[in-house]
């Protein structure tokens, strides 16, 4: 039961997807009053990450369901909260998160990881219940995560939002909820990149300039960005990036050798995968350093990959990540101080912006060489 003043269903816009591969439609669909536990959201940005895109798409999905309403960064006000949400009044603002962090499980006292045991990581597209709270003609809609943020009110369980403060821009707000916290927390966090160490980006977009920006703050003595998009160099010095690679210029050589080159044929401390693509996470693994090597996967979009063993048995780690290790209450309000105090360079992946009626714009933006976040202003 909703304990404050709006317990009424809402009618409003959304970018609904029907089936695999079928273009979004933005239509009328029901939201239905937050449950106990949960939170009305009146959403003001949302961003196009492309995790979003592959869930469209329903390739490589291991759950792919329909019909849904996708996206999972955003930003936006409570409209309405159940009776037994704490710490939360009406018009606060709050961004999404795909985590939750109760602070007593097994993993919620552990400094190796950010996954919550007593409120799981959820693919399945619903709330805690197994229901849903938007509908369409019928129709059950199903959640991206435990949000959808393309919409112009969302429900969401409280414990999977994040409570902001208001002179924090809601635009940079929106890139925090996941794409760029995600590549900062995978160096700040995850691989706890040292002073005077040597770093590799794969792939520089929002998550990978994250990386980026992570490691020149934890002090990384080389950065090196690699992406085929001559276009995303400019982007990488803005965030640290010491040397770029465009694997194109060298048809001769591997990337993991044209790193070795740059590292008097060491190769580097720390690797990132921020693409999702097979090739470049066993080129990641070998361009570490033999015996001390970290990789850091971050990039979504693949099922399974068929990892080259010699490398991994030569005293190098590969390692998964998820929100970039990030804990949603103990981690994430630093993100957010950082964010407020303008120690990022966030307008820099700001490219483009577009309204909600336009989202299908936006995922053709997504695909042009000079873009790198998408704004979706609802």
């Amino acid at each position: 039961m909703s304990k404050s003043s709006s317990s009424q269903i809402i009618t409003c816009k959304a970018a609904v997807i029907w089936g695999c591969g079928e273009p979004l439609k933005v239509e009328d669909i029901q939201i239905d009053p937050p449950k106990s536990t949960e939170v009305r959201v009146r959403m003001l940005y949302a961003s196009l990450c492309h995790t979003d895109i592959i869930r469209a798409q329903g390739k490589e999905d291991p759950l792919p369901l329909f019909p849904r309403v996708l996206g999972h960064e955003g930003v936006g006000a409570v409209e309405s909260f159940g009776d037994e949400v704490e710490g939360l009044e009406e018009g606060d603002y709050v961004i999404p998160t795909m985590l939750a962090e109760c602070g007593a499980c097994e993993n919620c006292t552990s400094a190796k990881t950010n996954f919550c045991l007593t409120y799981p990581f959820s693919l399945g597209g619903l709330m805690s219940d197994g229901t849903s709270r938007m509908s369409s003609k019928g129709h059950k809609l199903y959640n991206m995560f435990s949000c959808s943020t393309w919409s112009e009110y969302m429900v969401v369980d409280s414990k999977f939002v994040c409570k902001i403060d208001p002179s924090i821009a809601l635009p940079h707000a929106s890139l925090l909820s996941c794409g760029f916290s995600t590549g900062f927390g995978a160096a700040w966090k995850e691989a706890r990149v040292k002073m005077g160490s040597t770093v590799a980006v794969f792939g520089l977009g929002a998550v990978g300039l994250g990386v980026t920006e992570g490691a020149r703050m934890q002090g990384a003595a080389k950065i090196i960005g690699i992406d085929k998009n001559i276009m995303k160099k400019d982007k990488g010095l803005a965030f640290g990036m010491t040397d770029f690679i465009n694997p194109d210029e060298y048809p001769d050589k591997s990337i993991s050798q044209i790193i070795k080159d740059l590292t008097g044929g060491m190769g580097v401390d720390y690797c990132f995968e921020c693409v999702g693509a097979e090739y470049l996470i066993n080129q990641a693994i070998q361009a570490t350093k033999e015996g001390k090597g970290k990789t850091i996967v971050i990039g979504g979009g693949i099922k399974s990959v068929k990892i080259d063993y010699f490398p991994l048995l030569s005293g190098r780690t590969l390692k998964g990540s998820i929100f970039g290790g990030l804990k949603v209450k103990s981690d994430l309000p630093i993100v957010l101080e950082k964010c407020k105090n303008k120690e990022f360079h966030l307008d820099e992946l700001l490219t483009h912006e577009v309204t909600l009626d336009d989202i299908e714009k936006a995922v053709e933006l997504l695909k042009q060489p000079d873009c790198v976040k998408v704004l979706i202003k609802i």
